[in-house]
């Protein structure tokens, strides 16, 4: 894309007040009929922390380490965020966008691999919000999936390592790596990468902490009907399976997600710690990347590959996905009838 104007930072939003609670879960479940009765078990969940999700702070240290390093390098190019489904919300940040002028832009999503949820549905949300923002709106183009870039695994590598170092200080058992993600449904998984690269992110993180040794990628945050078949085992199933097998300690390392938003701090630091605690495990969960300074700068990478060509940079062998996407990648699930 020639003269590119803005970077547009794009994530799937939270809470950050009480009130916030039930309207953001609504928007989350829009057209899949959820009743509010199950909504609010839910949001029983943020509850625990407030109210409030972290996840939009962690937006807000990232879009300001991007602009700083952004002007460090002495890039004029303005940084706009937007959200799924809470504020500031994508399609308010790209009507902004176009009154200030912007033409072509570049996304950056805060989901490192390709799927449904996690890659196409942010592009149908951006390609809706600028079709609402009329015929002025910019161009905006994604930036490519970074599950292997150095910047993403360099930084769990060492999360992970320091992990280690915390649970040492109070096991000297060596501990099972279990890596984590959000589960999805195997409709979804059956048409696109995700799982394929999630392995690949586990495995180049496991062999430069513990080489040869054992790990596993499990997976989380599971929702919808029980009928419907979604990626297995759970994160809770699973440490009870490693301690009937005699794994006596774990880390936990959430390679699926980007920062320690809500289903970090509940789903692992919550109910993965208590199943833990009740099977006698020691239990410790790697930091996600968040605004990590190598985090940073892949992302100012993966706008140079776009802006000047610059050598695309990855750690796997995996075959690279077409960028833009092809059509017709990573389709939605079927629709229950």
């Amino acid at each position: 894309m020639d003269n590119v104007d803005a970077l547009l930072v794009v994530s799937f939003g939270g809470p950050e007040h009480p009130d916030h609670v039930m309207p953001f879960l609504r928007n989350v479940t829009a057209g899949r009929s959820v009743p509010d009765e199950r909504l609010a078990v839910v949001a029983e969940q943020y509850a625990l922390f407030g109210g409030r999700s972290p996840i939009n702070d962690h937006c807000r240290e990232l879009v300001a380490a991007i602009e700083e390093a952004l002007e460090q390098t002495g890039t004029d190019l303005p940084v706009y965020w937007g959200n799924r489904n809470w504020e500031p919300f994508l399609s308010d940040t790209i009507q902004q966008m176009t009154e200030d002028g912007v033409q072509n832009a570049l996304a950056f999503v805060t989901s490192a691999t390709s799927s449904y949820s996690g890659c196409r549905q942010y592009r149908e949300d951006i390609e809706r919000a600028r079709q609402a923002a009329g015929p002025e709106a910019p161009e905006i183009l994604k930036l490519r999936q970074y599950f292997d870039h150095p910047g993403f695994i360099e930084p769990m590598v060492d999360n992970t390592t320091a992990a280690i170092r915390d649970l040492a200080s109070r096991t000297d058992l060596t501990p099972r790596l279990v890596f984590t993600a959000h589960s999805i449904p195997l409709s979804m998984a059956a048409s696109c990468d995700y799982e394929i690269q999630l392995r690949e992110a586990s495995r180049l993180v496991a062999t430069r902490v513990q080489p040869g040794a054992d790990w596993d990628l499990v997976w989380q945050s599971r929702s919808g009907p029980p009928q419907v078949p979604w990626l297995e085992p759970d994160i809770c199933d699973h440490l009870v399976t490693l301690h009937d097998n005699e794994i006596g300690a774990v880390v936990v390392v959430p390679i699926g997600f980007v920062s320690d938003h809500m289903e970090v701090l509940y789903d692992l630091d919550t109910q993965a710690q208590e199943v833990a605690n009740e099977q006698g495990m020691h239990f410790a969960r790697a930091r996600a990347a968040g605004a990590d300074p190598r985090f940073v700068s892949m992302v100012l990478e993966l706008i140079d590959e776009k802006v000047s060509g610059a050598p695309r940079r990855a750690l796997s062998d995996l075959a690279e996905r077409p960028s833009p996407c092809a059509v017709g990648c990573c389709p939605p699930p079927p629709r229950r009838p």
